[in-house]
């Protein structure tokens, strides 16, 4: 108790600019504000505020520590008034990433809807497609897509993801439709930079990997998708990307009955004892959302 009111003593004294006036808000005496601000600078072993009978000035240290102060303040009135309200909220901040066109299409929307529902909380969403240290770079929780490595993190199954071999209707009428993953090789195949090659189910059941290959490829699978729509050739795309394409009849899936078995859309966090509110509820949204019979399909 007495390291909190000390804590409080010396936000209320920094954003004040006055002990007298700290007091005065608080119902005590400057004196007592002035021995609680000496007990936490000799408890910290730095200098926070440097007091003149004219002004108080905060210190580099004091600066600092005043942010973390207030955030710890805002944190702890937030949880008081949630349970003064009738049931516990989330509330605070989280730091969620997740690659960039999954990311935009349906982690960005469900952020969106979460935050609407839950006022208290804030977000910082970064959309990349690098492996980030969730760690070493302070992030609440990741989704991710495809086979996870081994690791300490936490892994929770959201959804499938399935990948296509799509085409537009023009390019099959000017080039055939390939019955076979084979013939994918007198096609021109519109490649991911770098991919390996397209994944299929072999007529013994087991994995196929096909190499393949066009004359054009790119690092961005939305543009992909664009010269699959204007007819340049073929593309193995994820259904979250195309479904919509094809519900429409833009683009024409091929080689359906070849499909790779599907991959896993995960949301991983670190190993904790226990998760915050915050973030658990975020999970619930994203399971809840997926697991709709109409999301995929709408």
């Amino acid at each position: 108790m007495d390291q909190l009111k000390q804590i409080e003593s010396f936000v209320s004294v920094a954003t004040r600019g006055s002990l007298s006036a700290a007091a005065r808000e608080a119902g005590v005496t400057p004196a007592v504000i002035g021995r609680r601000l000496d007990a936490l600078e000799a408890r910290l072993g730095v200098k926070l505020l440097l007091r003149t009978t004219r002004r108080i000035t905060l210190t580099f240290e004091g600066s600092a520590f005043l942010e973390d102060c207030q955030r710890i303040l805002n944190d702890l009135a937030n949880a008081e008034a949630s349970v003064s309200l009738g049931g516990i909220k989330p509330s605070g901040h989280l730091r969620l990433t997740a690659p960039a066109g999954f990311g935009r299409r349906h982690v960005a929307p469900v952020v969106m809807r979460f935050l609407q529902d839950n006022p208290e909380v804030s977000c910082t969403l970064e959309l990349s497609d690098r492996m980030v240290d969730l760690l070493n770079e302070g992030f609440d929780c990741a989704i991710r897509i495809g086979e996870l490595p081994d690791s300490s993190l936490v892994s929770v199954r959201l959804a499938e993801n399935r990948r296509v071999v799509v085409a537009s209707r023009d390019y099959l009428a000017r080039h055939g439709i390939p019955q076979r993953p084979q013939d994918l090789l007198g096609h021109n195949c519109l490649c991911l930079a770098q991919q390996r090659g397209w994944q299929f189910t072999g007529e013994d059941g087991a994995p196929l990997l096909l190499r393949v290959a066009g004359n054009l490829e790119c690092n961005d699978g939305a543009v992909l998708r664009d010269w699959t729509l204007a007819g340049l050739g073929l593309a193995w795309r994820s259904l979250w990307e195309v479904g919509e394409d094809l519900r429409s009849g833009r683009l024409v899936q091929v080689l359906e009955k070849w499909a790779a078995a599907p991959l896993g859309i995960y949301a991983v966090y670190p190993q904790r004892r226990h998760l915050a509110l915050r973030v658990r509820l975020l999970l619930d949204y994203f399971r809840d959302t997926y697991a709709r019979a109409d999301y995929w399909s709408s």
